[in-house]
């Protein structure tokens, strides 16, 4: 039986974690898993650890570690420390040695794709064998490369085997949210909606991305409820933070504030270097031209 179908025994906690629910995974018991399941779960416990931000514990936790699983969990405990040479290393390797392991598949195409390497991300996540979470990677991969009819494609291609999956439902509303339109919009909305407001899945992610879906409605009032929501669980999210400051820009009021938690939280973020960079473009193209006055 597979592990992560509806009926195996890691699907609620391999949930949790494609939900953002990092503390749920971490706090999971596994102890009843079968010996077959205990690395895979081990593996999602250090990842939610390393989305935690203890990075620095995981690489402590496994240091000395032979199983690929293990090593390639520790070479993107050492890219989200800023270690990316040594991180690359460690996932070239095991690509060579160990591209049939689907952990390595999965995080190290994670790591090559962070690192601007697409192609051998690509590479290496196409050698999967019926992995969803592949599946919704090389989704990703093809959106930040602006490949949306491959995309498409490929979320088309894992719907006929893995309908009601979770993973295949987000990766549809990613592609949706990416070829626009109401009716898609609208289809994303249901997806985060319905993971935002229960009990069971909420999770900062999950309102976040209900909020996106909600500003690309045109319904700011709603939007905004579920970013304050998802500020009050935790007021640094960066997410969060980027997506209000988007919300004031559009509504029209003093985007300040926001700009300035963002750069508290993350000073690097995309949209404050995009922000940047747009504005420093302004300022040289506005040079060129000076104001003519009538005498």
């Amino acid at each position: 039986m597979d592990p992560y179908s509806a009926e195996g025994e890691l699907i609620n906690i391999h949930n949790h974690f494609h939900q953002g629910q990092y503390q749920e995974v971490v706090d999971f018991d596994t102890s009843a898993f079968s010996a077959e399941n205990a690395l895979p779960a081990r593996v999602l416990v250090l990842r939610a650890r390393i989305a935690l931000g203890q990075a620095e514990d995981v690489l402590a936790d496994v240091k000395g570690e032979s199983e690929p699983d293990l090593e390639v969990v520790g070479a993107f405990a050492e890219y989200t420390l800023g270690k990316t040479d040594a991180a690359l290393k460690t996932v070239e390797k095991l690509a060579s040695s160990a591209a049939d392991n689907v952990t390595v598949q999965v995080i190290g195409g994670t790591v090559l794709q962070a690192a601007g390497k697409s192609e051998e991300a690509l590479s290496l996540l196409s050698q999967h064998q019926g992995s969803l979470e592949a599946v919704a990677l090389i989704v990703q991969v093809h959106l930040q490369q602006n490949r949306t009819d491959l995309a498409v494609k490929e979320v088309v291609s894992a719907r006929r085997w893995a309908q009601d999956s979770l993973l295949v439902n987000l990766a549809e509303s990613w592609v949706g949210l990416r070829v626009g339109g109401g009716e898609k919009y609208q289809q994303a909305f249901y997806v985060y909606e319905e993971l935002a407001q229960a009990p069971a899945t909420a999770s900062i992610r999950s309102l976040v991305s209900q909020a996106v879906c909600e500003l690309h409605l045109g319904r700011l009032e709603e939007a905004q409820a579920a970013l304050e929501q998802a500020l009050k669980k935790d007021p640094q999210n960066v997410d969060a933070i980027a997506n209000m400051l988007v919300l004031q820009v559009i509504s029209g009021h003093d985007d300040a504030e926001y700009i300035e938690s963002l750069k508290k939280a993350d000073p690097k973020h995309r949209l404050l270097t995009d922000l940047e960079e747009k504005s420093a473009l302004f300022d040289e193209a506005a040079k060129k031209y000076r104001a003519k006055v009538s005498s």
